[in-house]
């Protein structure tokens, strides 16, 4: 009595239907999962190279959010710092008018001014994104993480950094808020004094608005940078793929055409 032990066709049938349903649960497994190799057994070099390169893309990712964070600090900085160092300037220029007036005329100076000053005092206070402010007094430098680079298994971490000395333009007009800075009984000495106080403090403020404006471009530039590189890898990794399933096409194309042939030849004996 023939029993499949001994029945070579259907032992060849048998290896061909169980290679049948492993290539339909792998199949399954590549549609659920959305990826051809999912797993170290599908391709364990490829699977390597691709699970850093996906786990490196997820680092960037992280990078790419703290450069919008800092973005969106800087910007509001680089904002306020420009408006505040045009209102220094338009104080220079009541200044300069108040030279040799009118006791009356100063006074409606010093009304404008306090105005402007107001107009300063609230820039300072509304620089604020996210918690931080780089302008109203700041203690720390801002440090934000620009990049995330891999060389074998060492990684490292770049960052920009702006120094809070660079942009604490409360410091830089301390003395033009001040109460007593100018007044209507402020005589053409007095005047002078303030003129040189608003110059200094529009050379500090230039200079903290050249900070920002470079880490303004910096950052810009970083994300313009990440955002390629990340769709590098994406591709990267997705290459992988193609290359690994094409092989096992055609690895599973030649062994599948071996057991067809096999079995033609068994049945027609």
């Amino acid at each position: 009595m023939a029993s499949i032990l001994t029945n070579s066709s259907a032992l060849t049938a048998l290896q061909t239907l169980a290679s049948t349903n492993k290539s339909l649960e792998s199949t399954q497994n590549r549609i659920s999962t959305g990826l051809r190799i999912s797993e170290a057994s599908d391709n364990a070099s490829y699977w390597s190279i691709a699970t850093s390169m996906k786990s490196d893309n997820k680092a960037n990712s992280a990078v790419q959010d703290a450069l919008g964070l800092g973005a969106g600090k800087v910007d509001t900085a680089y904002s306020a710092i420009n408006k505040i160092r045009e209102s220094v300037d338009d104080i220079k220029t009541k200044l300069v008018s108040a030279m040799g007036a009118s006791t009356e005329d100063k006074g409606k100076i010093e009304t404008e001014i306090k105005s402007i000053v107001a107009n300063i005092n609230s820039a300072l206070s509304n620089a604020n994104y996210a918690g931080s402010n780089l302008l109203n007094g700041p203690t720390t430098d801002l440090n934000v993480v620009a990049s995330y680079n891999r060389s074998g298994n060492a990684v490292t971490v770049d960052k920009i950094t702006v120094k809070a000395t660079d942009t604490d333009a409360k410091t830089m007009v301390k003395d033009i808020v001040d109460a007593g800075f100018f007044t209507s009984a402020s005589d053409d000495t007095a005047i002078g004094t303030a003129l040189n106080t608003v110059e200094t403090a529009l050379a500090s403020l230039a200079t903290g608005a050249a900070t920002l404006g470079a880490a303004k471009s910096q950052i810009d530039s970083q994300k313009s940078f990440l955002s390629a590189l990340q769709v590098q890898q994406q591709l990267g990794v997705q290459a992988l793929s193609i290359a690994t399933f094409a092989q096992a096409s055609r690895i599973s194309l030649r062994s599948t055409g071996w057991r067809w042939c096999g079995c033609s030849r068994i049945s027609s004996n």
